[in-house]
């Protein structure tokens, strides 16, 4: 039972890491360096030369996205001995966040299409183009911020039950709920949201690092975990 538990959370925490590093290179090394905020041209002939990369962004999100699915069952099967409906609902919570995100990740792709050569464009001119893209992006802005409010509750949820397990520590599940509130401070503040990114992001990057690496270094309090289980 120790080895298939901790096994569990290993893969788990292999999971997570995967998907901190996708998250990191497509905010960090693609749309910080392509997107020059209020500059539609720029931001635009920086992606035409540079599609490569944006895509690559893309295709990192959607990796991202693809490893949460298998994450949120072992977060649950971690988690329930605590609180099973608590569980649950952190998974829901973590559901629809990625359900928004990925479907938001449509915005980037339509972002390229004003940038394209195609025929049906020529009724506009270059900056309209440009125009259209930037607002594409921006759009996608939002949509990120709007999937990060279900994110903050499902960290707030897990920060609560890895606090009270026993048998994870109680310093990641206060960080974790940390986390969560940093994530929903996008949303309660977002007139100063541009003056906090990425500061903001540094708590939860911290919370999310710490929980993924011991899960994959020291896994759970094998003997706390039975007891939850009686």
């Amino acid at each position: 039972m120790s080895t298939s538990v901790n096994k569990t959370a290993r893969i788990g925490g292999i999971l997570y890491l995967i998907i901190i590093a996708a998250g990191f290179y497509g905010e960090m090394f693609v749309r910080s360096k392509l997107i020059v905020s209020g500059n539609a041209a720029a931001t635009a002939n920086n992606i035409i030369t540079s599609q490569l990369l944006w895509r690559s962004g893309i295709a990192t999100d959607l990796l991202m996205h693809i490893c949460d699915i298998p994450l949120m069952l072992i977060f649950y099967l971690l988690l329930k001995p605590v609180d099973k409906n608590l569980a649950l609902m952190s998974l829901l919570f973590n559901l629809i966040q990625t359900a928004v995100l990925v479907v938001n990740k449509l915005s980037l792709i339509v972002a390229l299409f004003p940038l394209s050569s195609r025929d049906y464009l020529k009724s506009f001119d270059a900056q309209q183009l440009y125009t259209l893209a930037y607002l594409s992006i921006k759009a996608h802005g939002y949509g990120f911020g709007l999937g990060l409010m279900f994110f903050g509750c499902t960290c707030l949820i897990m920060g609560y039950l890895i606090f009270k397990s026993g048998y994870l520590p109680k310093t990641i599940g206060v960080l974790m709920q940390i986390a969560g509130v940093c994530y929903l401070a996008n949303i309660f503040a977002p007139e100063s949201s541009d003056k906090i990114f990425p500061a903001i992001l540094l708590p939860p990057f911290i919370a999310e690092l710490s929980l993924c690496l011991w899960l994959i270094f020291k896994g759970v309090n094998i003997a706390v975990w039975e007891k939850q289980l009686t």
